[in-house]
């Protein structure tokens, strides 16, 4: 219960904590009340399943399971992926991006870019000090990989018998056509992934002040549709950029080069 001190379940406290961060990250650098800015109350059931190796927002609340304790840990221990399945809420509420096709990974790598972001703002680190790595910790020692994914390097994140290789694209030129994992939503995140990251550490300092206000207004923005695909995102996000910090600015500048060292644009 809010308030109360840890309770001796590393699981719910590690819940706990990481829903307080996500909280803390959209209130203090977004002033956002909760995931729908209402105030909704953030809960958690952990423990899900037996051997479960996933957690995810089920519209109301989270869920966490155990991992297998071969290839994955408890999900509860990467504070980044509990603020990525918080950040699904905000979406939702907001732009409600389709979950298909590039629409769907651009959802994802939302939730990706505000996951990091939580951890980032936790760990009081500047963008250039960040790992931009989701979900280091979750894979197990047997494991031949770092994380579920890397924002700095799509592709790196793992390469292992079990596993496979981490299959994520950072460039446009590399874009996965697959009829698997919804068009391959959780696959082509990579390029809107890489996008931010080049964004963040250009502009420099804290990735939640100016690049993360970008990204989230970009969200807010009325263009910004379910149907939106990479470029139109890009395009929104350069044109809150220049209302934000002014055209010529080199936040706007750092925006456009980014989208179009991917090749978005």
């Amino acid at each position: 219960m809010k308030g109360e001190g840890p309770t001796g379940d590393i699981a719910v406290d590690e819940a706990y904590d990481g829903l307080g961060a996500t909280f803390a990250l959209f209130w203090e650098a977004y002033q956002r009340n909760s995931i729908d800015d209402a105030g909704l109350p953030l809960d958690a059931t952990v423990h899900y399943d037996q051997d479960y190796d996933n957690a995810f927002w089920d519209g109301t609340q989270m869920v966490f399971g155990d991992g297998d304790g071969e290839l994955f840990n408890r999900f509860t221990i990467a504070l980044d992926v509990i603020g990525h399945e918080l950040t699904h809420g905000v979406t939702e509420k907001e732009a409600g991006l389709a979950y298909f096709n590039q629409s769907g990974a651009l959802n994802e790598s939302i939730s990706d870019v505000f996951g990091s972001l939580v951890k980032q703002k936790l760990l009081g680190q500047t963008a250039d000090q960040a790992d931009w790595l989701i979900g280091a910790g979750l894979l197990t020692s047997a494991v031949k990989g770092v994380a579920l994914r890397s924002m700095k390097e799509p592709g790196t994140a793992y390469d292992d018998p079990v596993l496979g290789k981490d299959p994520q694209p950072g460039h446009m030129d590399d874009f996965v056509r697959t009829n698997q994992d919804n068009g391959g939503v959780h696959i082509n995140s990579g390029i809107p992934n890489r996008a931010f990251y080049l964004a963040a550490t250009t502009i420099g300092g804290n990735a939640w002040d100016r690049a993360g206000r970008i990204w989230y207004n970009a969200l807010l923005d009325p263009n910004t549709r379910a149907n939106t695909d990479f470029a139109g995102f890009a395009r929104v996000t350069i044109d809150v950029a220049g209302r934000l910090h002014g055209t010529d600015s080199a936040e706007t500048t750092a925006v456009a080069e980014a989208w179009t060292t991917v090749g978005v644009i």
